[in-house]
C-alpha cells in the first residue's frame, strides 16, 4: 500500500491540525498518535519484565517527547515509571559533512550507570538508519549497556544499513523523494500529527 492509500483511509475530521506544507496527506492524528503510544508501551513492558532497568532515551528533537510519554504511558500502566534520557547525535553522525544543515548540539543527558541497563533509542522517523547509528556510537562513549533497543513512531523504509526497529508505530510505504512530517506539541504549532507529502 503506497502513502497516498494510506492517507486516504484516515477519518475525514474538521478538526484536523492544518498541514504543515500544502499538498501533506494526514497520516496519524493525535488520537492515533495516543493508540500508537500506549501500544508501544504496552510492548516494552512485555519484553522487559524488570522495568527497574529499563531507561528511555530520546534522540532529539521529537523523539525526546516521545520518549517522555512511552514512559508517561508506562509510569501509569505499571506504577513504575522508568526513567528518560537524551542522547545528542549531531557530532556522530557519518554524513556530517555532506549535509547542507547541520543540527544543533544538544545536552546528553542519560541516566547514571549504564552497565546493568536496557536502553530504548526513542526516535520519530526510522529511514536510513544512520540516525540510530549515530547514537549507537554515541551511547558506546558513556558506557556499556546490558542492552539496547529501538523504539520508532514511524517506519518508512529505506534503510541504508543494517538496522531493525524493535517497536514500530506505523509502517508507512514511502517512495524515497516523498517527505514525512512529525509534529508533536509543545514543540510544533500544528499539534500532535504525521503527514507525508507526497511526491509525483
Amino acid at each position: 500500500m503506497r502513502s497516498r492509500e494510506v492517507a486516504k483511509d484516515m477519518p475525514k475530521n474538521s478538526d484536523s491540525p492544518p498541514p504543515p506544507s500544502p499538498g501533506a496527506l494526514l497520516i496519524l492524528d493525535a488520537a492515533a498518535i495516543d493508540r500508537v503510544l500506549k501500544r508501544i508501551a504496552h510492548e516494552i513492558v512485555e519484553r522487559n519484565p524488570d522495568l527497574s532497568q529499563v531507561a528511555l532515551i530520546g534522540i532529539p528533537s521529537r523523539g525526546v517527547e516521545l520518549a517522555r510519554r512511552i514512559a508517561d504511558c508506562i509510569g501509569t500502566f505499571e506504577k513504575i515509571r522508568p526513567p528518560t534520557g537524551v542522547i545528542d547525535v549531531s557530532m556522530h553522525r557519518d554524513d556530517i559533512h555532506t549535509r547542507r544543515r547541520i543540527w544543533a548540539v544538544q545536552p546528553t543527558a542519560l541516566p547514571g550507570d549504564l552497565n546493568q541497563k536496557t536502553l530504548v533509542l526513542v526516535d520519530d522517523v526510522l529511514f536510513s538508519g544512520r540516525t540510530c547509528r549515530a547514537a549507537l556510537d554515541a551511547i558506546s562513549s558513556f558506557g556499556r549497556p546490558a542492552c539496547i533497543q529501538y523504539a520508532a513512531l514511524i517506519d518508512r523504509g529505506h534503510r541504508e544499513l543494517p538496522i531493525r526497529a524493535d517497536y514500530v508505530g506505523k509502517n508507512l510505504p514511502t517512495r524515497l523523494e516523498e517527505r514525512v512530517y512529525v509534529r508533536l506539541a509543545p514543540l510544533d504549532s500544528e499539534g500532535d500529527s504525521v503527514w507525508i507529502e507526497p511526491r509525483l
